[in-house]
């Protein structure tokens, strides 16, 4: 059994920062790609940035504000998200990728709001 456990969401201002860490344990091994998506109100999930080895892509929307970093042998995953704004207002789900399957946190809610 695999389980997948986000930290870090919460309030913040406009223009603050979070990071956002994720891990996943159990019957897992070396991951393939590790990733964000979120999920606004009445949106579709969307991906936020992923990253495999030698290569990260960004959502559009967060290029040069948000940081994704990871550990592929350790399962972890981390998503340093600065300059918010209240657009990013989502619930935050990691996903863990071990070919063939795909995993997912329960999700974090992240606010933005003064």
């Amino acid at each position: 059994q695999v389980q997948v456990a986000e930290s870090g969401g919460g309030l913040v201002q406009p223009g603050g920062s979070l990071r956002l860490s994720c891990a996943a344990s159990g019957s897992i091994s070396r991951s393939t790609s590790m990733g964000w998506y979120r999920q606004a109100p009445g949106k579709q999930r969307e991906l936020v940035a992923m990253t495999s080895v030698g290569s990260t892509t960004y959502a559009d929307s967060v290029t040069g504000r948000f940081t994704i970093s990871s550990d592929n042998a350790k399962n972890t995953v981390d998503l340093q998200m600065n300059s918010l704004k209240p657009e990013d207002t989502a619930v935050y789900y990691c996903n863990v990728n071990v070919y063939p399957r795909s995993y997912w946190g329960q999700g974090t809610q992240v606010t933005v709001s003064s």
